[in-house]
């Protein structure tokens, strides 16, 4: 794909041309790219070079015309929406490459003529950017796989489960310490960037139906690509630029955010030995001081902000049956209580980018059919004990074989969160209002009403 194909695809395919931030003389910056949303404007920054939109990233490497960019789109902070693509969808009338049988439609190797098929065949795509992943019980697996209820009746699949989940934003990479969110393509030590190589190739092979192995020039050049891009909330529609007046918002200053496997962990896996810290995200502690009765709508903005920051990294809940945290025993030997006090943090310690900051995928009950009714339903028995499970996705477990592991994902970067809505694994929360929703339900966060709003308008500025 050429760089003036690919620019026309932007302004028709992406929902919005492409441009840059002004840079002396008013010359556009090459290193920036800028997409407005419904709660300002994202921005994605790369501080090292020239963002290459003639990257094998954007290339044609396979047999069925797609390209990572097909479900990494710039404007949706390097995801897909269902916003995104329901324009492209009507745009080239179900044509567009990210529409494809293979793993795009609701069953494997769905025949869709019409417009009206097309739109049946890939609903859970259309409706929550959902893409199949098809997936195997392993051989030696603690459980087995007893019954599947079904409701798009897919007959003929050629795995034992149908995983259908949101492909995580390729970009924040650095930040990573798990890749994919069964964590199947991240290799036993810590070698992001060896994982990466291997899911770009293996997404090459899968999702764009390749018939060779990308080249190591290809592999090296989308990965270096991948992870020297960063993308964050830059504007906000009433407090502005979040950069400005002591705020520390924007990709700029995340791309240079300090991180290492382990950092803030919270229980003490940090290599370098430092304790952790619940108020993981300090990125507007300049506007806790802003009058939230000041008379301009900027002002009461930031300060807003600034309290939902507060509330994030402070607000107490009781977390209990979370799997893979509540009664886990880590490396370290420490065990965690089955009920502990904790705040959002204990979970989404990374400094300023609010992952996990080691592997440590979690159960917090996303899986639960009551959450996604619109996903089939498969009911596991384990194979000792025989205690059966009803869940949308067995997610680890279908990598590990561990009956411990169902359920458990991990938790993906908090950037840039309003632009790459719908949310969590299996596109559950179509807003960040119904991420909180599930967060009260779950954990009874007991919010007041200005404390959610203001949670939310701190979620909206990462």
């Amino acid at each position: 794909m050429t760089r003036q194909a690919l620019l026309v695809g932007a302004v028709m395919v992406w929902g919005a041309a492409i441009s840059g931030a002004a840079g002396g003389g008013g010359q556009r910056d090459s290193r920036v790219l800028m997409h407005p949303n419904y709660a300002g404007e994202a921005r994605t920054f790369s501080p090292t070079r020239a963002i290459d939109l003639n990257n094998p990233f954007f290339q044609d490497l396979g047999t069925n015309t797609r390209t990572c960019a097909s479900c990494h789109q710039p404007d949706s902070a390097w995801t897909i929406t269902p916003e995104n693509l329901e324009h492209r969808f009507q745009v080239s009338k179900g044509n567009d490459a990210v529409f494809r049988n293979n793993d795009g439609s609701n069953c494997e190797g769905a025949i869709a003529n019409t417009l009206q098929e097309k739109r049946a065949a890939y609903s859970l795509l259309l409706t929550r950017g959902l893409v199949r992943v098809g997936l195997n019980v392993p051989a030696n697996a603690e459980f087995v796989l007893e019954s599947v209820r079904d409701p798009y009746q897919c007959l003929g699949a050629s795995n034992d489960v149908s995983a259908y989940r949101r492909p995580l934003p390729s970009v924040n990479l650095p930040f990573v310490s798990a890749v994919m969110w069964d964590g199947r393509e991240s290799s036993p030590a810590t070698l992001i960037r060896h994982d990466l190589l291997q899911q770009a190739n293996d997404a090459t092979r899968g999702h764009a139906s390749g018939l060779r192995d990308l080249t190591e020039a290809e592999a090296q050049q989308i990965v270096d690509f991948e992870t020297t891009i960063f993308t964050t909330q830059s504007q906000d529609r009433v407090a502005g630029d979040l950069s400005l007046r002591g705020g520390n918002g924007g990709p700029t200053v995340l791309s240079a955010q300090p991180f290492h496997i382990g950092i803030n962990d919270v229980v003490g896996l940090d290599p370098m030995g430092a304790s952790f810290n619940p108020r993981a995200f300090t990125l507007f502690n300049a506007w806790l001081a802003a009058d939230p009765l000041a008379n301009d709508a900027p002002t009461r903005a930031r300060a807003a902000i600034a309290r939902g920051q507060e509330i994030f990294n402070t607000k107490p809940m009781v977390l209990s049956g979370v799997s893979g945290l509540n009664g886990q025993t880590f490396s370290n030997g420490v065990t965690v209580p089955d009920t502990i006090v904790g705040t959002c943090t204990v979970c989404h310690d990374t400094p300023n980018a609010g992952n996990h900051s080691v592997k440590a995928p979690l159960n917090i009950g996303l899986t639960d059919p009551a959450v996604a009714p619109y996903l089939p339903v498969y009911t596991l028995r384990n194979k000792v004990t025989n205690e059966r499970v009803e869940t949308t996705d067995p997610g680890r477990a279908l990598i590990s074989g561990k009956w411990a592991d169902v359920g458990r994902f991990k938790g993906p970067v908090l950037r840039a969160l309003a632009a790459r809505a719908p949310y969590f694994h299996n596109g559950a929360a179509a807003s960040l209002d119904e991420v909180i929703d599930f967060y009260e339900r779950r954990f009874n966060l007991g919010l007041t009403p200005q404390e959610r709003s203001d949670l939310l308008a701190f979620l909206r500025a990462l």
